[in-house]
């Protein structure tokens, strides 16, 4: 059995803090109140809902759903038309969850809504008690979370409650993260990092989470400066932050007493965590999750907080790597490159509607493919190449892994942006090919200079054959580059 939120019926919680969007705040009793009544009205739905929006609402919505044992289908506001169709016809929730006065597109009339109250006792369903979270078994589904979806349409990963309490439990334990934790964010509430570790995480502990709405380093330097004590990012964040730091010292005091800076969806460019560290004494942890599998692994609190690392497996997640012949390692040798497969109570029980696709996803014996390929370091920490289908080139006989050529290339001063795929070649099998966003783009670094300063840092097999300059890398929500669209020219 599997209680998420303790705090939410512990009386000695009542008055702390719980939630804050800008100027609008919950205690954990008046979010008990709000939820549990969300929750009442919600109760048997099956599957629900949310118009995710980075708002107060959107907590109560999930929380109260959750509470009820209600799952959650967290819905991209961004989304376009046909994606939004497709989610909405294959989740088929009962019923959207949306703030008052909230205007929804075209796809979701046909559903019925709910304008979810922040208020403790007011909106619809006021009055009488509300739901309090019941003692649900592991397996009941808390979220379903639709992927990126890069290629055909996006698949709706099935979270269990068990893999929510198992992951926030495993980084509070490796975190020391506990209910005195105040975490700030500016991160959307549709996906796994916002919602599950940024907003659900806090709740989880008894903790304070503080959303900026939209993402700000003044935000950030105001936060941290009032009491926040733990920062979560992706690496567009960071870099703004770390472009900020030079002229900002009211922002570099405030990074400088954060007890935790954490990055994680895409890797944290070596860069950026260095220009960090010397500004703040302070170095930013990364940790490697998916939608699939919520987290893998951390670095610790007390950890090396080593560029280019996500650190060691967390307790209780089964690591392996698999070579092109499916021999499966617990530990290769130095530099030897594999596909990462996990297992554990943090993953999914599988995609919506999708058997075949969930078949395919894991191994005869259970191992999750994520399709990342990753090296082992001796000590135990990850480092990741990249994804199998876009990152992991093979040239000349070599495997080269598109991350580490984006390191170098970012370390040349001419370099604001990098991206590496890979492209047919007929001598080579595949080329190296950069994508570079130049600092000056009047007067960008010359091909020939980037393949040296490459040659020279890595080998010069790494080198780009290919440079093509852009004026930006293509990106989701979360900042990680969309490959796809560079090498299909859209």
């Amino acid at each position: 059995m599997t209680v998420l939120f303790p705090a939410l019926t512990d009386p000695r919680a009542a008055d702390r803090p719980a939630l804050r969007f800008g100027d609008r705040s919950l205690t954990y009793g008046a979010l008990a109140s709000a939820a549990g009544r969300v929750g009442r009205l919600v109760a048997g739905d099956g599957r629900v809902a949310v118009w995710a929006t980075p708002s107060p609402e959107t907590a109560v919505g999930v929380v109260g759903a959750l509470l009820a044992g209600v799952a959650v289908v967290p819905l991209n506001p961004a989304s376009g038309a046909a994606e939004l169709a497709h989610v909405v016809a294959d989740s088929a929730p009962r019923r959207v969850l949306v703030a008052p006065g909230t205007e929804l597109p075209a796809a979701l009339r046909g559903v019925p809504l709910l304008e979810v109250s922040a208020e403790p006792g007011g909106g619809p369903g006021a009055g009488g008690d509300g739901v309090r979270e019941g003692a649900w078994d592991g397996e009941v589904p808390a979220l379903v979370v639709y992927t990126s979806g890069t290629t055909g349409a996006p698949k709706g990963a099935v979270l269990p409650r068990r893999a929510l309490a198992a992951s926030l439990d495993a980084l509070a334990r490796v975190w020391t993260w506990t209910g005195d934790d105040v975490l700030v964010h500016g991160l959307p509430l549709f996906h796994v990092h916002g919602l599950v570790l940024g907003t659900l995480g806090p709740l989880r502990l008894g903790g304070e989470v503080r959303h900026l709405g939209r993402f700000s380093t003044e935000g950030v330097a105001r936060e941290l400066g009032a009491g926040a004590t733990m920062l979560f990012g992706v690496p567009t964040m960071y870099h703004r932050i770390a472009q900020a730091l030079p002229g900002d010292p009211g922002l570099t005091r405030a990074l400088a007493g954060a007890r935790l800076l954490v990055s994680g969806s895409a890797a944290l460019p070596p860069r950026d965590h260095e220009r960090i560290a010397a500004a703040t004494g302070r170095r930013v942890v990364e940790r490697y999750g998916m939608t699939e599998t919520l987290m893998n692994t951390a670095v610790h609190a007390d950890g090396e907080a080593r560029a280019g690392t996500v650190g060691p497996p967390l307790p209780g997640v089964g690591l392996r790597l698999v070579d092109e012949s499916g021999a499966a390692r617990t530990a290769p040798g130095p530099g030897e490159v594999g596909e990462i497969q996990v297992r554990g109570a943090n993953l999914f029980t599988g995609y919506l509607n999708r058997p075949e696709a969930t078949a395919a996803a894991f191994t005869e014996d259970g191992w999750f493919r994520t399709g990342d390929m990753g090296v082992l370091d001796p000590d135990g920490y990850v480092r990741i190449v990249g994804r199998k289908a876009t990152d992991l080139i093979k040239s000349g006989g070599y495997k080269i892994g598109a991350g580490e050529v984006e390191n170098a290339l970012l370390d040349h001063p001419g370099v604001r942006e990098a991206a590496v795929t890979g492209e047919p070649d007929p001598d080579l099998g595949e080329r190296v090919v950069a994508w570079v966003v130049a600092v000056d783009p009047a007067d960008p670094p010359v091909a020939r200079e980037l393949a040296e300063h490459v040659a020279a840092a890595l080998a010069p097999h790494k080198r780009p054959r290919v440079v093509r300059y852009v004026a930006e890398l293509p990106r989701n929500d979360m900042g990680k580059v969309l490959k796809r669209a560079l090498t299909q020219g859209g």
